[in-house]
């Protein structure tokens, strides 16, 4: 029987991607092999409770969502992240997937919207992306790069030419909450005309750093 070890299962405004601001039900599955140094959910690294995927189908109803994010941690650590996805749009709902850049998005369900966070410089975790998994990007699917400071930006600025990414799929660019401000970064992507969505994580504004918000 397929099971994912699952943190929390919570409803609240989507604070980021395309649905930024869309009453959402977030599936937050448990353990990540990454150590990102802005990390705000650490407190999913370790702990968690086996569900069956007929137990999270059940949870995401009664909460009541039509859309569904299924993030981490890093969901696509699990091996039976894939089934549940592939679950979850076969009940009618709108679901997306977090991911890493350092993961295979080979078998993720061709349903699902993949957001891709790739690993800045900045992050430490940079040697993890798998560039090769973004040519399997569509026009529904996003990449993220959360930025940290100018050099974090120039980098994630070259990443995005030299792959085409912006004639592929939505980019969205993000200041790491607490390492640079969020008008700065939006001032570097209006001086150089990017082809990027500048975002800030809204929820952080309206909640701050708190689990199951």
């Amino acid at each position: 029987m397929a099971r994912v070890k699952i943190t929390e299962v919570f409803y609240s405004l989507q604070g980021e991607a395309d649905t930024v601001g869309v009453p959402t039900v977030f599936v937050r599955l448990t353990g990540c092999p990454l150590r990102c140094q802005y990390c705000d959910t650490a407190y999913a690294f370790h702990g968690g409770e086996w569900w069956t995927l007929d137990e999270v189908v059940r949870r995401v109803h009664e909460l009541g969502g039509r859309y569904v994010c299924v993030t981490g941690g890093e969901p696509l650590a699990q091996k039976d992240c894939l089934p549940l996805l592939a679950r979850l749009c076969d009940e009618g709902l709108r679901v997306s997937l977090e991911t890493s850049g350092a993961m295979s998005l080979d078998e993720v369900d061709a349903r699902v919207v993949r957001v891709v966070d790739v690993k800045t410089p900045g992050s430490g975790e940079e040697r993890r992306n798998r560039y090769e998994e973004l040519g399997r990007l569509e026009r529904k699917d996003q990449v993220k790069f959360v930025i940290c400071g100018r050099e974090d930006y120039e980098w994630s600025r070259a990443k995005v030419s030299e792959l085409g990414l912006a004639a592929r799929c939505a980019v969205l660019f993000s200041p790491s909450h607490e390492q640079l401000a969020a008008r700065e970064l939006a001032d570097w992507i209006l001086e150089d005309r990017l082809p990027v969505r500048f975002q800030i994580q809204l929820h952080k504004y309206l909640w701050g750093n708190v689990p199951g918000k």
